[in-house]
């Protein structure tokens, strides 16, 4: 569902008496009458968020293929020296540092399949209440995904010769990594990538009797997040974040929320430039605008209600419909002047586009009593004119008004639940699909077999042979195993999976606390079998599990449901890779697959 259709009322502050000389009937005239209060206080201020370092240890993320570097799946740690496959023949990659000192040239091939990190972020979402129907919301993150360790003290990037950065030297009091010793705020350009603090989101929510307003940039979610994911999780790293001016109006008696919103999903050149960069920038062209309009219709009970109806064994229905609609003649070609520069420039760069998709979201929910059922189904139908990026170029299928590139992908997931034995025990089984691409076969058939899942670097894959693209592609944040598709993968796309699971909380208490754990199985298929490496459907069967433990603060008082205090969660994945992640069946050298695993460890605090 879209965020925050409730609003949290604060206590209105006591009036404070006024000093004054003047007599007791005097003083009446500064009285506060009680529908003032509001406009006679302070805004009040809630900060919610979490903290949290996440420690991670992959082993043969590869699969035991010897790829190239370009052409890897997963990239083979730098450190581990390998036979790999390149056009002319077999070729070595990776160090060669790490031999024996008693060798000739004091050098020989390093050998490691591990790699592993920890990284940590802190999460603001303050909310500032002016009143009980007026509040700005914001997300604000520190230290957003740092690796522990990278901006260690002796480390700086300056400006290369050819472009982008390359590392600083070294001072003499700090000669050697070595002897690093502290570590530096991160700075995006001069020792990382991004900046210390990142603002994600500002948006104000204004309640009429008639309904909500909505403007800035705020999050998008809907449904099972198949396709928008506010990636609010505690565990998540992606995000739908949209700027857009939104109103949401109720009719309470059937609980059917009703909603429209103009959309900013990109707007190309602006006038903002060093020069400049106090005044108020403006848009400098419209036809390269991305223009999008969402609309809603949802029916959902009120949570406290909803709870009611369960208890007394109801039935409880939930369902809605989240429909965009988005269109843009021009584009901005790859390479072209950056942002603030001239009109003149900016103009000659264009690409015509001429591009326009729908994208209906459905979603639907029964509840009763400890059982759930919860699906979602989208399409993406639309018209692109042209898909290259370069200015002045241009793959026309036919004349204008023809057919053009089709966009046709489809999607859908499932989720079935039963909990058991005072909701300490439960059952789920999840299922999903994304539509594939029969026609992209992304060097499939070539020695290395590659991906044809996954864009990769290179961006759109235009299918041979066919004027449609059909990958259909969930959010990442939507997250159902550890390995295949979380990480190789980076999401469910072009494949379909069966995920049974079963979990039990061993200890839980009201206050909060509990101990538990759970075990997922899960079958992974290719929907095209020529998208797979190894031209076959099945991709692999995973095996994940994991024990958690939350603190007797475990439950937020005011938000009933959600983590709080402190969290902890051991997660170990092993992936059994089959046919399909191997290599085509003309592999002149067929390198044996071999399984993949991870052991994760999570800390947390939620407030």
């Amino acid at each position: 569902m879209l965020p925050g259709a409730g609003l949290a009322a604060a206590e209105p502050a006591a009036a404070t008496p006024a000093k004054s000389s003047q007599s007791a009937e005097a003083s009446k005239d500064d009285s506060i009458l009680a529908e003032d209060w509001w406009s006679h206080s302070r805004p009040i201020v809630e900060v919610h968020g979490y903290f949290r370092t996440r420690a991670e240890m992959l082993y043969n993320m590869s699969l035991g293929r010897i790829n190239a570097p370009s052409e890897q799946l997963w990239p083979i740690p730098t450190d581990n020296r390998y036979q790999g496959f390149s056009n002319g023949g077999p070729a070595g990659y990776g160090a060669i540092t790490c031999g024996a000192a008693a060798t000739p040239d004091g050098k020989g091939g390093c050998q490691n399949k591990t790699q592993s990190s920890a990284n940590l972020r802190l999460r603001l979402n303050p909310e500032i209440h002016v009143s009980d129907n007026l509040r700005v919301m914001t997300q604000i993150d520190i230290l957003d995904n740092l690796v522990l360790g990278s901006t260690p003290s002796g480390y700086a990037n300056t400006p290369a010769a050819n472009g982008g950065y390359q590392v600083a030297g070294r001072s003499g009091y700090n000669p050697l990594s070595f002897f690093d010793t502290t570590q530096e705020v991160p700075s995006a350009g001069i020792n990382g990538f991004k900046d210390s603090v990142r603002v994600k989101r500002a948006w104000a929510e204004y309640s009429t009797p008639v309904g909500q307003l909505r403007f800035g940039r705020m999050p998008d979610h809907f449904g099972l997040g198949m396709v928008h994911n506010a990636g609010d999780g505690y565990d998540h790293d992606y995000q739908s974040t949209v700027d857009r001016i939104m109103f949401i109006t109720d009719l309470r008696p059937l609980d059917l929320h009703i909603g429209a919103s103009w959309d900013f999903p990109h707007e190309g050149a602006t006038s903002t430039s060093l020069q400049n960069l106090g005044g108020q920038p403006y848009d400098l062209a419209q036809l390269d605008d991305v223009k999008q309009y969402s609309f809603l219709v949802m029916r959902r009970k009120n949570p406290q209600l909803e709870r009611m109806s369960l208890t007394r064994g109801e039935v409880v229905l939930n369902f809605g419909a989240y429909v965009n609609y988005r269109s843009q003649m021009l584009d901005t070609a790859a390479n072209s002047p950056a942002l603030g520069a001239s009109s003149e420039l900016i103009s000659d760069s264009y690409v015509r586009r001429n591009a326009y998709a729908w994208t209906p979201d459905l979603w639907g929910q029964i509840l009763y009593k400890g059982f759930r059922f919860e699906a979602e189904a989208a399409t993406i139908q639309g018209h692109i004119d042209n898909t290259l990026t370069s200015a002045g170029s241009n793959n026309y299928l036919d004349a204008p008004g023809g057919a053009g590139w089709r966009l046709n992908a489809w999607g859908v997931t499932t989720q079935l639940q039963q909990k058991l034995l005072e909701d300490k025990l439960d059952l789920s089984f999840g299922f999903g699909w994304a539509s594939g691409d029969p026609n992209v076969d992304k060097g499939g058939t070539t020695e290395q077999g590659n991906m044809g899942l996954a864009p990769g670097n290179n961006g759109l894959q235009n299918p041979a042979g066919s004027n449609q693209f059909r990958t259909f592609r969930f959010h990442p944040s939507y997250q159902m195993d550890l390995i295949l598709h979380r990480n190789i993968l980076t999401r469910v796309q072009g494949t379909y999976y069966f995920r049974p699971s079963i979990g039990y909380d061993f200890l839980r208490k009201a206050n909060g606390q509990r101990l538990g754990g759970n075990v997922a199985g899960i079958w992974t298929r290719a929907s095209e079998y020529l998208q797979a490496p190894g031209h076959k459907r099945d991709l692999g069967i995973e095996l994940d599990g994991s024990v958690y433990f939350q603190s007797k603060d475990g439950v937020l008082n005011d938000r009933p449901g959600t983590l709080g205090g402190f969290f902890t969660m051991v997660q170990y994945g092993l992936l059994f890779p089959m046919d399909g992640m191997g290599y085509p069946a003309n592999q002149t050298v067929a390198p044996s697959r071999s399984s993949a695993q991870i052991l994760r460890w999570y800390l947390g605090v939620f407030f």
